[in-house]
């Protein structure tokens, strides 16, 4: 072989890796994957509505039981319904070869509970059948491990497609479009229904059930590459061992954890708002202010999601979880004020509503910021260990609930005010991923 021959060899490029195409796919299809991510969280954002967890769901239960305590197991079952399967089903999902498939099949699971419930209530003439209330809180259970499903998906999925300086654009959209939709629907279909004898239960959650039917539909448009499995499948012991050394080997994670159970407490208000705001209002009253109330969150939560994506993709997601979480400290001693006559009382409760619609745009912040913290392969363990971390605080929402029957709302709510607070200062502490190395411990 001669020089030259031999230098036309070495100057001929390689055939591209698997991996290399795999990520070449994927940045070739990440404009359409947004856009389809997007839509899905908008068409989920405009069902939810339906199903606020602040308003709508504590007056069903308010219709079918009445007790504080009942009341208080809601974030309960919500937080553990978003902790313990996501953190079981943690190696599937990595081990998937296509994540969207999970994203599907959660989504009409969630449909499931909905659906039940308004066949339920549409058949039942006595809504405080005896049955009712222990059937539902299993129905909320099943929905919400569904719910914790769809979340790590969704989140794992994200992590995968879009591009760390992108998912603020994708939070921004999402939520902005989202809450246009959901305000549209809540303003001209949910007051209607709302004023209904039966309180409308049965339609509103017969429109939830079926907008989360369409929102799985919506992941069948996502372009996906295969990935291949890293390791086999572990038992739900070692799922709990990884996801602890997790937060003992990252000091990065814990930092953030720390905040987010601190954060994670205003869930305990989440079912004590509306029955604060409703005290003195008539039946037909509460209907309207109701509706206003989901509308006021659902509009916030569209214009927290455009700022805080803006603030992520520029200055990263530590200062947008600082913000947040401050704002939402403000929330339950805002409501106790309002609450009174000091400020026009009850004309003008929604904007505490407004400050509530930070709480999921926050928790989304956090699940961004965690992505940053750790490789894509690893994206399930630390966000299935992130959702753990923010049900652990939940375990004392029953506890909340009877200490506002025995005690008022204002000492509780001024109590979760502080916890908050001491979060956003802890804030402070985290570290900003995208300006920092990893830091374990020994």
């Amino acid at each position: 072989m001669t020089p030259t021959e031999s230098s036309a060899l070495l100057s001929e490029p390689s055939e591209p890796t698997a991996a290399e195409q795999r990520e070449s796919s994927i940045r070739e299809h990440e404009t359409r994957n947004l856009w389809t991510l997007a839509v899905h969280y908008v068409v989920l954002r405009t069902s939810w509505i339906f199903k606020t967890e602040s308003v709508i769901m504590p007056a069903f239960v308010d219709a079918i039981a009445g007790a504080g305590w009942i009341r208080g197991c809601l974030p309960v079952l919500n937080r553990f319904g978003q902790s313990i399967p996501p953190l079981l089903f943690s190696d599937s999902l990595r081990n998937a070869p296509q994540k969207k498939r999970a994203l599907m099949v959660t989504s009409l699971l969630m449909a499931l509970p909905f659906l039940t419930l308004s066949a339920i209530w549409f058949v039942t003439n006595d809504k405080r059948q005896v049955w009712l209330p222990p059937v539902f809180l299993l129905l909320y259970a099943l929905f919400f491990s569904s719910t914790g499903l769809n979340q790590l998906s969704f989140g794992t999925l994200q992590g995968k497609l879009i591009r760390a300086e992108r998912r603020g654009r994708l939070l921004g959209l999402s939520g902005i479009v989202g809450s246009i939709f959901a305000v549209t629907c809540g303003w001209f279909i949910l007051r209607a229904w709302l004023g209904l004898p039966d309180g409308g239960f049965g339609y509103i959650f017969a429109f939830t059930g079926t907008g989360f039917v369409i929102a799985g539909l919506t992941a069948i448009a996502i372009c996906e590459p295969a990935d291949e499995a890293h390791a086999p499948r572990k038992s739900g012991k070692h799922q709990f061992a990884e996801a602890w050394n997790v937060f003992r080997r990252d000091c990065r994670f814990r930092r953030a954890a720390v905040v987010a159970m601190l954060f994670i407490t205003i869930q305990f208000l989440f079912p004590h708002f509306q029955a604060l705001g409703r005290e003195g209002l008539t039946q037909q009253q509460q209907a309207f202010h109701l509706m206003v109330w989901v509308v006021a969150q659902n509009a916030a939560v569209g214009f927290s999601s455009f700022w805080s994506g803006y603030i992520a993709d520029r200055c990263g997601n530590r200062l947008a979880v600082r913000l947040q979480v401050f704002a939402t400290a403000l929330t339950p001693l805002l409501a106790i004020a309002l609450a009174g006559r000091t400020f026009g009382g009850h004309n003008y409760f929604w904007i505490a509503f407004c400050l509530l619609g930070f709480t999921p745009v926050t928790m989304k912040t956090l699940v961004n910021y965690t992505l940053e913290l750790a490789d894509p392969v690893d994206h399930p363990r630390y966000v299935s260990t992130m959702s753990l971390c923010l049900a652990i605080p939940c375990l004392l929402s029953p506890l909340v609930g009877g200490l506002v029957d025995l005690l008022g709302f204002r000492p509780v709510f001024v109590f979760i005010s502080l916890c908050i607070a001491l979060g956003g200062l802890l804030t402070f502490r985290m570290a900003e991923p995208r300006h920092s190395r990893p830091d374990f411990d020994d």
